[in-house]
């Protein structure tokens, strides 16, 4: 049951690239193992609603697929913009640890990347899982411009902003049913038994 926030300051940092694809409802998914600094290491939800907050410094196109990779503008490193657009936020319904590089691999029709993505993020860590989060996104009733601020930088997932944001009023960019039958068709496929080769 989604409680009913009406505003937060609690932000969740991914690619731009990925962020206006959750805003287009072009994907629900986003696939983490958590930044260089995730507390103990290990990747954590730390809030289920979050504003969704874009990046840019670490997009690289060679890890999305080709529709979404030529949307990537390529940026110096240490580049940020003056001012950050927060268009949107999200309630993080599912959390689905994954181990298996077949389950990934067959989701790719529900995400932006590609299998070298996937391949990767697998062998990093490789005792831990990829995190699966499934986003129902909703629209801000009116867009915000914050300033970037030097907290917001580095390799972590999670982030406050000084001051919260509006979040009543907003819009979910699909309906009810539409959400909950692209997760039962996530779910089905992570919860198939992997077949003995």
């Amino acid at each position: 049951m989604l409680m009913e926030l009406t505003t937060t300051l609690h932000a969740l940092k991914e690619w731009s690239v990925a962020i206006n694809a959750l805003e287009s409802s072009q994907t629900i998914m986003l696939l983490r193992k958590g930044g260089i600094h995730e507390k103990n290491g290990r990747f954590q939800v730390a809030h289920k609603q979050v504003l969704l907050f874009p990046t840019y410094e670490h997009q690289q196109p060679f890890l999305l697929k080709s529709e979404y990779a030529n949307l990537v503008c390529s940026v110096t490193p240490g580049w940020h913009p003056e001012t950050i657009r927060i268009g949107s936020w999200a309630e993080i319904t599912d959390i689905l640890p994954i181990n298996e590089e077949s389950t990934v691999n067959a989701l790719l029709p529900f995400h932006i990347w590609n299998e070298y993505f996937i391949s990767d993020r697998l062998k990093w860590k490789p005792n831990q899982p990829l995190y699966i989060l499934l986003l129902r996104t909703y629209k801000l009733s009116q867009v915000q411009e914050i300033p970037y601020l030097p907290q917001y930088g580095g390799c972590k997932s999670w982030i406050d902003l000084p001051q919260p944001i509006k979040i009543q009023g907003s819009t979910p960019v699909l309906s009810d049913s539409d959400y909950s039958k692209i997760v039962e068709e996530i779910q089905a496929m992570v919860d198939a038994p992997t077949p003995l080769s």
